[in-house]
């Protein structure tokens, strides 16, 4: 039995109906009973719970052009709404307007034929229906095209694909179904879709990530190849019914169109599980509306094998909802982006693979048991060997993550664990309310400059050496010890409190204190050890390090060489006293300013975004830098009202640069305290939509300290920043925690490397790999990375060949006031400047 055509002695009653040329039954609006259904029975529908914003807000301009889009109901600031309508041009404006009352349209036409077919109406109501809304998606997808500034290529395909399908659709119905052989040009129209709509994909894909990595190239070949051998196992009947083996033509055709629809799917899920792009509404639409088609072929295809199929049964809603799906999508796409978007974590990533290669298996198990078509196996057996190749790119891939982790988490020179493992550690031996007491202790090797300078910095690195060695034998189970750079340590004792943290400095003292020899030499040499006790004096790693070193400047002109800080330590009470009165004037007459520092796209040398970098201008003292305030600001509770009007200037200025035609986005540094606020997103919600801004105008920078403390906590806190839109920046990145760890688990947008890691990168290829590794590994996870300070050519020049997305620092340019940027990007871009 043919499925789609009258051929092979198939009568017509079994034909499919016009929505892929299945031809040989009577037209959809005539009395005689027919077994085909069209294509063209699809008014759309509204796609999720959420589409009142993509049914009733226009297509508004592309994210490029930053503009908010248009409310859900309308409502909303009035001047916002024109201030929108001005920023759009009049075709796009109307091109906008089609597509809404498309989109009215093909929802309430989608309600009458869905209530149609369940209530049996009859073939008049509902063949009249499909053929007025056999153009519908089309349109709204061509409509979509015109109306989007930047992807319109992608777009063009996906509405060319989807034209090819009416148009299929439309000659059945006009060319009268009984008189049409199988297959019929009404296919051709009907095969063209998936070509068009994968090349829509490709482009599509391509842009937001650049080149296609071989694991999406292998993730896409084993997901289709595994869905071609189950469906070759499912379909091999139906085929078979036809009569004959090989299956005629027409039999192939038909059997075709559900194998082509799992093939797309597959394709599309193998390469958002590989590139971590968009899993959220988006692409759900696209792969929800290619799964419903599918499944609705497969049903059909079955029925009609059966002989059962009756054309105008609830099953042709089916067709409907999966073409309405992806209209929807591609008018979604062609919106601004404010929807969050966080990458696949690694267990998603081998989802597709991993399900296709057992399926493959599970076909090849199938076949000893039962007798299943010969390319059904081959098709299996194809996907294992992919599979195994997967298997082994997945290996690597594994190795290379490890062999950065060690790299990122241990001192090159002694082996010891370094200042970012410590801080990885730390967070689960300082938990607050536990009630156990530690110790951390910080040493400095006295006179090691003179080491360095008298005998070489080879025999001042053997000295390093020697003393790990000697500081890791010393060690008990549980304590933590690292190499923090330079000449200090840093070891964090457990269940220690006063006693035990002197008697354990006495002893490493003591160890220390024998001679050393290097290169024949013996040399003597000491430590100074400051300490700090957890919890009386600090609740966190960077508290006890900041109080551990003033305690072992201390402890360097003590007899005994080691302290334990004491309050009195800090000798600038009385000057702490008087800035935070300054601090908090400040705050109330407006002192404190933004400067901004550009942020260079290697690729072109455009700039698109800045970051903003508070000042205080003190009235006696000048303009003060941050470190000189912020910590005071965090120690005194100043700082959630200080980042409400560092955000608060910085949105301004972002609303000044839109309104100049130049919009930059602003990134802000937050701190750890003010995250975990939990009306923090509709603040910062509000403060962007007073001012007419998008949420794509705004990156949040946060520090790898917030999410060391609480991962689970981070992730509430990023998801729902995301949620509204907000793009989120981790700054400093590689300088405190497990880095792997959380780019795994946490939405974030972009890292920005330490300038630790950019300084030593024209002097040290070790250095130089380690940067290129975390770029690519970033890349490999979807985050963009951004490279801080970049003070000369040859470290732009290194990261650019490495491919790093964005650079800032001295080199291209110091943080500047607005006006000083203005005229720094007006030189910029003048003819004849170089970039």
């Amino acid at each position: 039995m043919a499925l789609r055509g009258s051929r092979g002695g198939v009568t017509n009653r079994h034909h499919r109906p016009p929505i892929r040329g299945r031809c040989g039954s009577s037209a959809p609006w005539s009395r005689a009973p027919s077994s085909h259904r069209s294509r063209s029975f699809h008014a759309p529908d509204d796609a999720t719970p959420r589409s009142g914003v993509v049914l009733l807000g226009g297509a508004g301009p592309s994210a490029h052009d930053g503009s908010a889009s248009v409310d859900a109901t309308g409502a909303g600031d009035p001047m916002h709404a024109n201030a929108h309508a001005d920023r759009i041009d009049d075709r796009c404006r109307r091109h906008a307007r089609l597509g809404r009352w498309i989109l009215w349209l093909m929802w309430v036409l989608l309600i009458g034929y869905a209530i149609g077919l369940f209530a049996s109406f009859g073939p008049v109501f509902t063949g009249s229906l499909s053929l007025v809304t056999a153009g519908l998606p089309a349109l709204l997808c061509w409509a979509a095209a015109l109306c989007a500034e930047r992807g319109r290529t992608q777009l063009i395909l996906v509405s060319a694909a989807m034209t090819a399908f009416t148009l299929g659709s439309t000659y059945y119905l006009l060319a009268g179904a009984a008189t049409l052989s199988f297959p019929s040009p009404a296919d051709i129209g009907y095969t063209l879709f998936y070509p068009l709509i994968l090349a829509g994909l490709a482009v599509l894909v391509h842009r937001q990530r650049g080149e296609i990595p071989r694991s999406v190239l292998v993730d896409g070949a084993i997901g289709s190849l595994g869905a071609a051998s189950v469906l070759a196992v499912l379909l091999s009947p139906v085929i078979a019914s036809a009569g004959v083996w090989p299956p005629s033509p027409a039999a192939l055709v038909s059997a075709s169109y559900p194998l082509l629809d799992l093939l797309l799917v597959s394709v599309i899920t193998g390469i958002a599980a590989a590139r971590g792009l968009d899993v959220g509404r988006r692409w759900a639409l696209l792969v929800l509306g290619l799964l419903i088609f599918a499944a609705t072929d497969a049903v059909y295809a079955f029925q009609v094998s059966a002989g059962t199929y009756t054309f105008g049964e609830p099953l042709d809603a089916g067709w409907a909802l999966g073409l309405t799906l992806i209209a929807v999508w591609a008018w979604d796409l062609a919106r601004p982006d404010v929807t969050a978007r966080r990458p696949l974590s690694g267990v998603w990533t081998l989802a597709v693979p991993g399900a296709a290669t057992i399926a493959g298996m599970a076909v090849l198990v199938l076949g000893t048991q039962v007798k299943i078509s010969t390319g059904a196996v081959l098709l299996a057996g194809v996907t294992l060997v992919l599979g195994t190749v997967r298997t082994q790119l997945a290996s690597r891939q594994i190795g290379r993550m490890a062999d950065l982790h060690r790299q990122a988490s241990t001192d090159d020179l002694t082996g010891l664990p370094n200042r970012r493992a410590l801080y990885a550690e730390a967070s689960a031996h300082l938990a607050p309310g536990d009630g156990h007491r530690s110790a951390l202790l910080l040493l400095d090797i006295d006179r090691f400059k003179e080491v360095n300078d008298s005998l070489g910095h080879d025999v001042g690195d053997l000295l390093l050496v020697q003393a790990g060695s000697r500081l890791f034998d010393q060690r008990r189970p549980g304590d933590l010890l690292a190499r923090l750079g330079g000449d200090e340590f840093a070891l964090l004792i457990q269940d220690a409190g006063h006693d035990e943290a002197v008697a354990a400095a006495v002893r490493l003292r003591a160890v220390l204190a024998r001679p050393f020899t290097l290169e024949g030499i013996a040399i003597e040499s000491n430590v100074s050890i400051g300490i700090a006790l957890f919890p009386d004096q600090g609740d966190t790693l960077k508290v006890l390090l900041r109080k551990a070193d003033m305690a072992m400047y201390k402890a360097k002109s003590s007899r005994s060489g080691h302290h334990v800080f004491v309050c009195s330590d800090d000798d600038h009470g009385d000057s702490r006293l008087r800035m935070m009165e300054d601090l908090r004037g400040a705050l109330a007459t407006d002192e404190l300013v933004l400067h901004y520092q550009p942020k260079i796209e290697l690729a072109t040398g455009h700039v698109h975004g800045v970051e903003a970098l508070v000042r205080w201008q003190h009235p006696s003292r000048g303009l003060l830098p941050p470190d000189l305030f912020l910590t005071l600001a965090e120690d005194v509770g100043l700082m959630r009202d200080l980042t409400r009007i560092v955000l608060g200037k910085a949105l301004d200025q972002a609303a000044v640069w839109r309104a100049q035609g130049t919009p930059l986005t602003v990134a802000v540094n937050m701190s750890p305290s003010t995250l975990i606020e939990s009306d923090l997103p509709a603040r910062i919600a509000a403060m962007i939509q007073v001012r007419g801004l998008s949420a794509a105008d705004l990156m949040l920078e946060i520090t790898e300290e917030f999410l060391m403390e609480d991962r689970a906590r981070a992730r509430d806190i990023l998801i729902r920043l995301r949620e509204s839109g907000i793009r989120i920046a981790v700054d400093d990145f590689g300088t405190g925690y497990s880095s792997l760890a959380y780019l795994r688990d946490l939405p974030i947008d972009e890292l920005k490397l330490d300038k630790s890691f950019v300084f030593p990168m024209a002097d040290d290829a070790r250095a130089a790999a380690l940067v290129a590794s975390i770029i690519a590994l970033a890349h490999s996870l979807g985050v963009r990375m951004v490279a801080e300070g970049v003070e000369d050519a040859v470290a732009y020049a290194e990261l650019t060949r490495y491919g790093c997305d964005e650079a800032q620092g001295f080199h291209m340019s110091r943080p500047l006031p607005a006006a000083a940027l203005d005229a720094w990007l007006a030189a910029r871009h003048a003819p004849g400047a170089t970039r």
